[in-house]
């Protein structure tokens, strides 16, 4: 039998289920999957009762301008800043000089819409987490990512769906005595805020070893805000470039901490072997960057329970 027209009204309404796509692997509380499921049976009991009402809010937005992690939030884009040819540093508005309240290294999910298609995906702020008004994402574009179709349209005033925060490395002042953080292109941002909390903190004495690895010199991003960091007593940084093939063209402040080709399993150990104190390693990258850690390290006689993914 055909539908009624407020049938279909009816079936118009009913949240889409995520596609596998939407969701990042990363076991947040909750999931695509769990908002999902609770828009469903609110969907279902409307449905029921034949009240329209009780659908408010059904797109799970939320209407204040906090980030909350059950519903996804309008926040306006303030500032685009182009770094590289495909990463853009992304500034949001919080209204008011609030501030994100994010613990170290804990992500936001990011909802698109690309041809009707819903995509989410996760980032990680590279703001401080004590930053007030605003706060800052580093993005990587890819030329067939759905996703990044979506962003390369944004322009400042634009609003963006953001929820959150989920995940993040539970750090604690002084709690180790070296972090070693491995990081790859935008695997950088989680351990941003971080350093930032280790250098603001005159009491905490953690020694920090970051290798950061980049295709080129071009490519590394951020260079005044790494050089800065470096500046400080216990934070060293390493940078390990793929495609240079000489130290030569460098700047020479660059020469004596970058390193060319891969980050192998003998460069792990003479970085390990450097270390002040034996290191708590933190990772972020792609799967196949994390899987080469996790080899190298372990050869290199770091445990599992010493090293944290992002």
């Amino acid at each position: 039998a055909a539908m009624s027209g407020l049938e279909e009204e009816w079936w118009a309404l009913r949240p889409r289920e995520p596609s596998p796509s939407q969701c990042c692997g990363g076991g947040c509380k909750p999931c695509v999957y769990d908002v999902y499921e609770e828009e469903l049976a609110r969907w279902e009991r409307a449905k029921a009762t034949r009240d329209e009402s009780a659908l408010v809010g059904r797109r799970g937005e939320s209407r204040n301008s906090e980030l909350n992690p059950d519903a996804f939030t309008a926040f306006s884009v303030s500032s685009v800043r182009q770094l590289t040819e495909d990463t853009y540093q992304y500034r949001f508005e919080l209204p008011g000089n609030g501030r994100l309240r994010l613990s170290l290294g804990q992500h936001i999910v990011l909802r698109g819409v690309v041809n009707g298609l819903e995509v989410q995906r996760a980032y990680t702020p590279i703001s401080p987490g004590n930053a007030e008004g605003y706060f800052e994402v580093l993005i990587k574009c890819y030329e067939a990512g759905l996703m990044s179709q979506y962003i390369r349209t944004w322009k400042e005033g634009d609003m963006v769906f953001w929820r959150g925060p989920f995940g993040g490395f539970p750090y604690r002042p002084n709690k180790h005595g070296e972090l070693l953080m491995l990081a790859s292109g935008t695997g950088l941002a989680p351990m941003l805020p971080i350093l930032q909390s280790i250098t603001e903190d005159e009491e905490d004495e953690t020694f920090v070893t970051l290798v950061g690895c980049f295709c080129t010199f071009e490519k590394i991003y951020l260079k005044p805000l790494l050089q800065d960091l470096a500046r400080y007593w216990n934070i060293r940084i390493f940078y390990v470039l793929s495609q240079e093939t000489s130290l030569e063209n460098l700047p020479w402040s660059y020469q004596e901490n970058t390193f060319t080709g891969r980050l192998n399993e003998d460069l792990i150990k003479r970085i390990i072997n450097s270390c002040r104190r034996k290191p708590f390693v933190l990772i972020c990258g792609s799967s196949a960057f994390t899987e080469d850690m996790n080899r190298y390290l372990k050869a290199a006689g770091i445990e599992e329970d010493s090293c944290f993914v992002f």
